[in-house]
């Protein structure tokens, strides 16, 4: 089945082919405008054929500019490099050098940019004036979205405008009344899929911000008629704790980005009986891998082989996918290869079969070894997420003069925990009790800690640190 994207260049191209797609609206806390205005304007100061075949790194403090910039940049500029607000300021020069950038659009001040290579620097504003007709040549623009790296520096990931929308499928198409929104930034690649997957369906969005309160950017996805909104795991957690949640009348809900266990998939079940729950297997290297619509944690065995347009293999029990959704490469001299020679994307992730369903134990590289026994975080989160008392956890390594590592636990309780039930060390030791009769005894957490909340990174997962 072909997607969506076959015959568009650009995203203002697939915006114009959508029909009626111009009377739709991107809305955030601040506007509301209408697709066809951010079709027609420049927030460019109506410079931005000055950027025509530039490589442009474009940072913005809000995801609106991001997006009026976007449908302005994408087909002139040969590269736009999306860069995430939470990017350190110190890892601009290494952005710039290796995105070879010539101009930077930002509406915050040149300084901030550190001393790199020397390039143009164009600002940019929420405010709309006419956008001049450019008759120069086309590019396909190369997308560049960042991702968190082993050394503190991010990794440059290379896309293709056709690369990030090969999920999108015409059976995708949504109705006139459907709404997406999403917890994702845009600047990632977990919420640049929904702003594409609104753009290339005709649909309007509704942005969230890191700096709207959970409660406020529920209240406000409710009352402008939300009806599809995806987000992880953590997100979704952190949503259903809010006095807010029920005002949220969604028919399609979905997770990606984190393993999803069933204690999360019943929650939201429970939360939203008529809303169709849906979780996707995704990554910026190797985009869309699958979705799963059942209703359970994990995979069926038969996604391996039968998911169309995207070859998958296990390794070494580590999920690898090959499909026209895969990233190009990554950037920068010295950089790791981002596909093997036939193609296939590791993604880290390792999945273990159980009665005939896959289901994800955690990421290779994030074992903790207790003594020489390795132990998923992951694994020990969805045991304890079926606890009754437990609504959120964090699992991380504690280090250990004797084992080498101890995994410890961080939770907090569920709202709805009677206040004469909060004795700490008695509802420490339930959750013992239960994680030792489901758990081998090296990863049970010798240490419980319960916390108020659980902090999230900028991709919206729970951020893991060692002690």
């Amino acid at each position: 089945m072909a997607s969506l994207q076959t015959t568009f260049a650009s995203l203002g191209d697939a915006m114009r082919a959508c029909e009626g797609a111009q009377d739709h609206f991107v809305q955030d806390a601040v506007q509301r405008v209408a697709v066809g205005d951010l079709l027609s304007g420049s927030v460019l100061y109506g410079r931005g054929d000055e950027l025509h075949g530039k490589s442009v790194l474009l940072a913005t403090k809000d995801q609106f500019t991001t997006i009026a910039s976007l449908f302005e940049l994408d087909g002139m500029a040969r590269r736009i490099v999306l860069c995430p607000p939470d990017l350190p300021l110190e890892h601009f020069p290494y952005v710039i050098e290796t995105a070879e950038v010539d101009g930077i659009v930002s509406d915050r001040a040149p300084t901030q940019f550190g001393k790199a290579r020397p390039v143009a620097f164009m600002p940019c504003s929420r405010n709309f004036v006419p956008r001049p007709q450019n008759e120069q040549a086309r590019y396909e623009t190369e997308w560049v979205l960042l991702t968190s790296g082993t050394t503190g520096l991010p990794k440059l990931v290379a896309h293709t405008f056709a690369s990030l929308t090969a999920a999108i499928q015409p059976s995708s198409t949504q109705g006139a009344a459907t709404i997406w929104s999403t917890f994702y930034d845009i600047r990632r690649y977990g919420g640049l899929q929904i702003l594409l997957r609104a753009a290339l369906t005709g649909t309007s969005l509704v942005l969230s911000s890191a700096e709207e309160p959970t409660a406020e950017f529920l209240a406000r996805a409710g009352s402008s008629g939300v009806t599809h909104i995806s987000g992880t795991p953590s997100h979704w957690r952190r949503a259903l704790m809010s006095p807010s949640a029920h005002l949220l009348n969604a028919s399609y809900i979905r997770l990606s980005g984190e393993a999803v266990d069933q204690a999360i998939l019943d929650h939201l079940k429970s939360a939203y009986p008529h809303s169709r729950i849906v979780h996707a297997f995704a990554s910026t290297e190797a985009g869309v891998g699958f979705e799963v619509k059942d209703g359970n944690a994990g995979f069926p065995k038969a996604v391996l082989i039968g998911t169309p347009n995207v070859d998958m293999k296990l390794d070494d029990s580590t999920l690898r996918i090959r499909s026209a959704g895969s990233a190009r490469c990554y950037l920068g001299v010295g950089a790791p290869l981002l596909k093997d020679e036939a193609g296939f994307v590791n993604t880290n992730d390792v999945v273990e079969l159980q009665n005939g369903r896959y289901y994800f134990s955690g990421r290779r590289d994030g074992v903790i070894n207790v003594g020489g026994l390795k132990v998923h975080p992951e694994q020990v989160e969805a045991v304890l997420s079926r606890h009754p008392d437990v609504h959120m956890c964090l699992v991380r390594a504690k280090k250990s003069p004797v084992t080498g590592a101890l995994v410890v636990a961080e939770v907090v309780l569920n709202a709805g925990l009677p206040a004469a039930d909060r004795d700490e060390i008695a509802v420490k030791e339930s959750i013992l009790e239960f994680c030792r009769a489901e758990l081998s005894p090296h990863k049970v957490p010798a240490l419980i800690k319960i916390v108020p909340s659980l902090a999230l990174s900028g991709s919206g997962k729970v951020m893991r640190r060692d002690a």
